[in-house]
């Protein structure tokens, strides 16, 4: 499994299918007017969180793909895709609308997606049906989603072997996020050297841990 960073909240995932073939995984594109540039991309299967500019640029992807957009369970190629209803905001979604959560398994790996997730914590029904994640993409950069130290109440929940912040201040960037500095300082690390891609085996994500990894991702 193969995962890269685009900016904002998307993320391309590349899970092998045989000795060859691939399936790839696109979640959250963005327009560009978010001032990042996504260029045309290509993807089997297409995950979008909820339905803002930043987070639903479907048409930026060639072809037919399959599009998940809503909360449900999917099984598609050698994917097993669950979609969890969450809140944008902390107030019910009163302020920014629902936001759906996805869990990814496939080669004996879990990921979880948390899109603009904006609840200062998971409920515990939320929690259940997410379950056990290997890795976790977590919002960091607040205003709109939970900030770098409410992220660390909601990474207790789940409690993850790996996480990659996403959602945060980039060059460009014309939305106002905070640093991903922020969020490491609250979880008490320091000089992590950004990385432009993640590639995990199954092996990489079993057995337990004293505390998770966390992996600072490059825009590719």
């Amino acid at each position: 499994m193969q995962i890269v960073w685009k900016g904002q909240a998307c993320f391309q995932i590349g899970i092998s299918k045989g000795k060859q073939d691939q399936v790839k995984i696109l979640i959250d594109p963005f327009e560009d007017s978010l001032g990042l540039r996504l260029s045309p991309q290509e993807a089997d299967i297409v995950l979008v969180t909820h339905s803002h500019f930043d987070h639903n640029n479907v048409k930026v992807v060639r072809g037919t793909p399959f599009v998940i957009d809503s909360p449900g369970e999917y099984e598609v190629k050698v994917v097993f895709v669950h979609g969890i209803a969450t809140f944008h905001d902390d107030v019910q979604g009163k302020e920014r609308g629902l936001n759906t959560v996805y869990t990814l398994s496939a080669e004996c790996i879990t990921l979880c997606h948390l899109g603009d997730f904006g609840q200062k914590e998971l409920t515990p029904e939320q929690v259940e049906k997410i379950g056990q994640v290997h890795v976790l993409m977590i919002p960091v950069g607040g205003i709109y989603t939970v900030n770098g130290k409410e992220a660390g109440k909601i990474i207790s929940q789940i409690e993850p072997n790996i996480i990659i912040p996403m959602h945060y201040a980039l060059p460009g960037l014309k939305v106002k996020l905070a640093p991903v500095d922020e969020f490491l300082h609250a979880m008490g690390k320091k000089g992590l050297e950004a990385v432009p891609k993640l590639s995990l085996k199954e092996k990489d994500v079993s057995g337990e841990r004293e505390e998770a990894e966390i992996v600072v991702l490059r825009p590719q």
